[in-house]
């Protein structure tokens, strides 16, 4: 049987507790406040996409498009639908021909505030939800801001005509009774997953996580909220309870289930681990919140998420148990809680659960993931950090509301506890832990120009050319009889390498004994002595040890030896004297030349005198004979 066969299986086995699941339609107001005769109040059903101002409401005029009413392509012209009046545009379309969140989308590009849909037959009303497994959808949904409604086929049509009969239609749209307020608490519940494989809804519930986790800790932490995170679960019919298919999937002999990650049974995760480890994320929060830490459950799953990723797959128990250590969680409290998930008994902690999933009172049956719980209140909308904080400040009574919902500022102190669970060098006082508008988050910091590299949270390593300068780079480095070694080089800046005369990984270095490893000192009559980071070496008899060559060569000569040194030298020193000499002399004579050459140009010698006497007497003598 082919996977594709197996997974059809799997999904016609995995079962919801109930068949006939009860979906609760969330509603919100809807007045008409004119024209006169169509004055009027209704509900409207809170779309599952968008961002509905709960808590608030809004007035604005009515538009209906003369063109395009289906709104399924993008609307013609610079914000067609711009009202004459400061009010804000409330765009009115038809239902069909493409997805809900289409036209909403299309309205948005318009400049529409709020979008309201009306049905095509006449019916309850029902609610707009977002595509699944659209390529296309996912380029618009998540960049959807405004609130919109699905509104009945009846009032529909009269406002329709009201428009086109020229009519300023204005509507109110009200959420401000849409989230209850019995008390000065609001209890909400999260309804997750573990499992970070299922595409766009797994993305969207861990980002939300992620963002809205700094709100969660300080309502937590003050006392205003009670949370509850939840997991949804299926179970295995009798029939294919010893079914491979479900030994794989399921925990407690076939009772409580998940679909596998990756869709493939022949690959990555099974279901099972899945279930494993929601039930674990389940007693973190049970276990932190007996000892009034409930908000811990917020660290653990963001900090599970990022360590512990199947992408990456770390999805283990083992780093799991890395996390709690982490965040200082009693690990061995925590397994107990879990269970035994082999054993053909009910899980304490699972059943209730499944019983949860079951709708009571006004909230419906939970059959999708994610799902927010408000007051016992299913939130509509995309999962938005600041949408989300308005809704469940909406639950709390007039003037009753903590600070928190007053203003968009957060304050948190995490990394005064424990460093927040993140790397940390205290001598230094360099640390991983950040404070930011979602809580607390460990990623390795930038110091004096040094970028430290790491998962944050267990280790962080400086990294670069600088490096060296702080903590030695994170390497070994050891001082011993004045002399310093270390595995940190700035030229090196790929990690810790042991210096020559030592071996190891780089953060524990030891020396090598070159003598006993017979890694110097090789040559005939050579003695070693190993030192810390090197080696000496000794030459036997009147010898000295030459390194490059690793040799022995003599220190003194014979007699014999000594003489014809002695004899070579004055030979050459005689030469060299010789020589100097001679070059002394013939450089005398060529001066003496030389100068009496030049001095001959301009004064006359004693010999020249004599001569030019005897020629002038020369004619007296013989003028007197």
């Amino acid at each position: 049987m082919g996977s594709l066969s197996l997974l059809s299986l799997l999904w016609l086995a995995l079962l919801p507790l109930r068949l006939d699941a009860r979906f609760v339609v969330e509603k919100s107001s809807i007045s008409v406040l004119s024209p006169s005769s169509l004055k009027s109040k209704h509900d409207a059903a809170i779309a599952n996409f968008g961002i509905p101002d709960y808590g608030g409401f809004i007035v604005g005029s009515l538009f209906y498009p003369q063109r395009g009413a289906f709104g399924c392509l993008p609307f013609q012209g610079d914000r067609p639908f711009k009202s004459n009046t400061p009010r804000p545009t409330v765009l009115l379309l038809d239902r069909g021909d493409c997805y809900f969140a289409l036209k909403v989308w299309n309205a948005q590009q318009a400049g529409a505030a709020v979008v309201l849909v009306m049905d095509s037959i006449e019916e309850s009303l029902i609610t707009m939800d977002s595509p699944e497994d659209s390529t296309e959808a996912d380029a618009y949904i998540d960049k959807i801001r405004i609130p919109s409604a699905f509104i009945e086929k009846s009032l529909g049509t009269s406002l329709k005509e009201a428009v086109r009969n020229g009519e300023d239609v204005v509507i109110r749209l009200d959420w401000r009774e849409s989230v209850p307020h019995p008390d000065n608490r609001v209890e909400y519940e999260f309804w997750t997953n573990s499992n970070d494989e299922c595409g766009t809804r797994c993305d969207e519930q861990m980002d939300f996580v992620k963002n809205f986790k700094g709100h969660a800790q300080i309502l937590e932490k003050g006392g205003y909220t009670q949370f509850t995170p939840h997991y949804i679960t299926w179970y295995c019919p009798e029939a294919f309870r010893f079914s491979n298919q479900c030994k794989s999937q399921c925990i407690n002999h076939g009772r409580y289930c998940a679909p596998d990650p990756e869709l493939d049974f022949g690959v990555g995760y099974q279901g099972r681990d899945v279930v494993y480890e929601n039930l674990r994320q389940l007693c973190v929060h049970r276990v932190s919140n007996e000892t009034n830490r409930s908000w811990v459950w917020w660290d653990f799953v963001t900090d599970f998420h990022v360590r512990c990723s199947m992408k990456e797959k770390r999805y283990s128990k083992q780093c799991a148990e890395d996390v709690m250590k982490s965040l200082n969680l009693p690990v061995d409290k925590i397994n107990e809680c879990m269970g035994d998930p082999e054993a053909d008994m009910d899980n304490q902690v699972l059943k209730i659960e499944q019983e949860m999933q079951i709708g009571h009172g006004s909230r419906g049956d939970v059959t999708i993931l994610p799902t927010l719980v408000i007051n016992d209140v299913q939130y509509r909308g995309k999962l938005d950090r600041t949408a989300v904080l308005k809704a469940i400040c909406s639950g709390f009574k007039e003037t009753e509301e903590p600070p928190i919902c007053l203003t968009s500022d957060i304050e948190t102190d995490e990394c005064l506890e424990r460093n927040g669970g993140c790397w940390q060098l205290t001598q230094q006082n360099i640390t991983a832990c950040k404070d930011t508008f979602r809580g607390r988050v460990c990623e390795c910091p930038v110091v004096n120009g040094v970028q430290y590299k790491g998962d944050g949270y267990t280790s962080c390593e400086a990294y670069g050319p600088a490096r060296c300068t702080i903590n030695n780079g994170g390497c070994w480095s050891e001082t011993k009889d004045g002399l310093t070694a270390t595995a940190c080089s700035n030229s090196d800046i790929s990690g810790c390498k042991c210096p020559s005369g030592f071996k190891g990984d780089g953060q524990n270095c030891e020396d090598v004994d070159e003598c006993k490893e017979r890694l110097a000192c090789q040559c005939d009559g050579c003695s070693c002595k190993n030192t810390w980071g090197g080696y000496q070496c000794k030459c036997s008899g009147n010898r000295v040890y030459m390194k490059d060559q690793d040799t022995c060569i003599e220190k003194s000569g014979s007699g014999v030896g000594m003489f014809l040194v002695f004899l070579v030298l004055v030979v050459v020193v005689g030469a060299g004297l010789a020589g100097y000499v001679f070059y002394k002399y013939r450089l005398r004579s060529y001066m003496d030349s030389e100068i009496m050459s030049i001095m001959s140009q301009y004064m006359p010698l004693d010999s020249q005198n004599k001569v030019e006497a005897h020629s002038e007497s020369e004619p007296l003598r013989q003028g007197t004979v």
